[in-house]
């Protein structure tokens, strides 16, 4: 099994964070991983995307021209990806600011409202969380186990008392998202 995934969004949105709590889950079950981010210099709101492979087998290169997924949280991101997803492939976007919704029809598309749950829950800094439990559900390509450990590992120390907080939105997460 090999997936190969990009996340695309703005600075601040928690992309580089999603990545890496994946690929530390990856490392935790003993597979294979690659963790490349790619963002502007600017701090917040510039574009930011990160490519993550998981794989049972070697990884030969980290770099990618097509993705087995492709999850979406801005417009720039959906008009650069969307062609990018392999036919069959899976894109998960969140509908907030997206003005073109995905077209394609040889793909698998879903989405989550991924900032409205975060807005409900009181916290709109656990959005990226929220995308990342609705990406489990559709490909639970690691364990919860994993994932917590991995959330652990990539959050700093001084802001764990948010730990319980990520994983609700998590597990939340796996509930909102939808078949388009």
């Amino acid at each position: 099994m090999t997936e190969e995934i990009i996340i695309a969004g703005f600075g601040g949105q928690g992309v580089l964070s999603m990545g890496k709590i994946l690929a530390y889950s990856g490392l935790m079950q003993g597979q294979e991983v690659s963790w490349m981010p790619s963002y502007g210099p600017e701090m917040r709101g510039g574009t930011s995307n990160v490519t993550v492979i998981i794989s049972d087998e070697r990884i030969s290169s980290p770099i990618l021209i097509k993705y087995d997924t492709a999850i979406i949280l801005n417009q720039q991101s959906m008009d650069k990806f969307e062609p990018m997803v392999k036919t069959g492939g899976t894109l998960l976007y969140d509908p907030n600011g997206i003005t073109r919704h995905p077209e394609r029809k040889d793909i698998n598309i879903y989405k989550i409202e991924a900032t409205q749950v975060a807005q409900e829950m009181g916290n709109p800094k656990i959005f990226n969380m929220v995308v990342l439990g609705g990406f489990l559900n559709i490909k639970p390509l690691v364990k919860m186990d994993n994932v917590i450990k991995g959330l652990e590992k990539s959050i700093p120390k001084r802001h764990h008392k948010l730990l319980p907080l990520n994983e609700e939105a998590i597990k939340k997460g796996q509930n909102y998202v939808e078949k388009v």
